[in-house]
């Protein structure tokens, strides 16, 4: 989803804090967080936290180390879809949410799924139509040189790619 899809196949809820808002796709049910502010590359999104470790992936987790994933508190961070674009990161090392690139108000928060999860729980075709869309996302286990050359990584998946 796109800042540019028509208003009437979103529904809204509330910002959160100022900083974002949740947007939930009336047809598909997904939901997508957008920022509620323009974002310089380097600013911090928001803080993150977690409550637990799990030793299994789920589609909602960020990986931190082997066998130790991690559901992002606060929640609101679950709506963080992918792209092959991305405009944020999660540094799991600081926990904070990074903006990578210039974002503007309204525009959608999207992350590499493979910078923080090795071998995804649930590896999907990718349709998130830009120009650099990598197609199958399974993990930065399957990743090419040439895809790993483009992204940032968490420490932890840096450290299984070497």
């Amino acid at each position: 989803m796109s800042d540019l899809t028509p208003p009437e196949t979103t529904a809204m809820i509330p910002p959160i804090s100022g900083i974002a808002e949740i947007r939930t796709d009336v047809f598909t049910n997904t939901r997508s967080l957008f920022a509620k502010q323009a974002f310089a590359a380097g600013d911090v999104v928001s803080d993150f936290y977690w409550s637990e470790i799990l030793a299994e992936p789920s589609y909602l987790t960020v990986q931190i180390g082997e066998n130790q994933h991690v559901e992002l508190l606060p929640k609101f961070l679950e709506c963080v879809n992918h792209s092959c674009d991305p405009n944020v990161f999660f540094d799991t090392n600081n926990t904070r949410l990074i903006a990578i690139k210039p974002i503007a108000n309204g525009e959608e928060l999207v992350f590499f799924y493979p910078s923080a999860e090795w071998d995804m729980d649930q590896p999907f075709n990718c349709h998130c139509g830009t120009a650099q869309c990598i197609g199958y996302i399974a993990g930065a286990k399957y990743l090419t040189p040439a895809q790993k050359a483009k992204y940032r990584f968490t420490d932890f998946i840096r450290q299984k790619l070497a």
